[in-house]
């Protein structure tokens, strides 16, 4: 057999057994043909489709998205705009996330200046900042 085994398949791109079993279940590599053994027999092709999924996983693309792009890849009717847009759909909502995290960022540096880190439990300025989500420093994060 000119195939790999899950093994060989895991060693080479660094996904574990179970990872590349749970991506044959969502569909995102196919279930490969069975040797008469029982085990599974990969195309060699499987390493760089795992690759791309890794990758693609790297970017902050969800497996849903990855299986869209995966599908983009094998349509002929598709073309290189079709991958721009969701590139760039993508992008928006990472910087828009970023946005968000930035602003978090900022009310938590805003707290933590407001407390000395000494004084009773009670009288703790986060604390009180947290319990008022529309008032004080941890209600202007969103």
């Amino acid at each position: 057999m000119s195939g790999l085994t899950i093994g060989k398949v895991a060693r080479e791109t660094g996904v574990g057994i179970e990872t590349i079993r749970f991506y044959e279940r969502q569909g995102l590599i196919a279930e490969p043909a069975r040797r008469p053994s029982g085990y599974r027999d990969y195309a060699p092709a499987i390493v760089e489709r795992l690759h791309f999924i890794l990758r693609a996983k790297d970017l902050g693309f969800s497996l849903k998205e990855i299986g869209e792009l995966l599908s983009l890849r094998v349509d002929d009717g598709r073309t290189c705009d079709d991958v721009y847009s969701r590139v760039m759909a993508k992008r928006a909502d990472m910087e828009q996330k970023i946005r968000h995290l930035e602003r978090m960022k900022r009310a938590l540096a805003r707290m933590a200046a407001a407390c000395k880190g000494a004084g009773p439990r009670g009288e703790c300025p986060i604390l009180e900042a947290l319990k008022h989500e529309d008032e004080g420093e941890a209600g202007d994060w969103r």
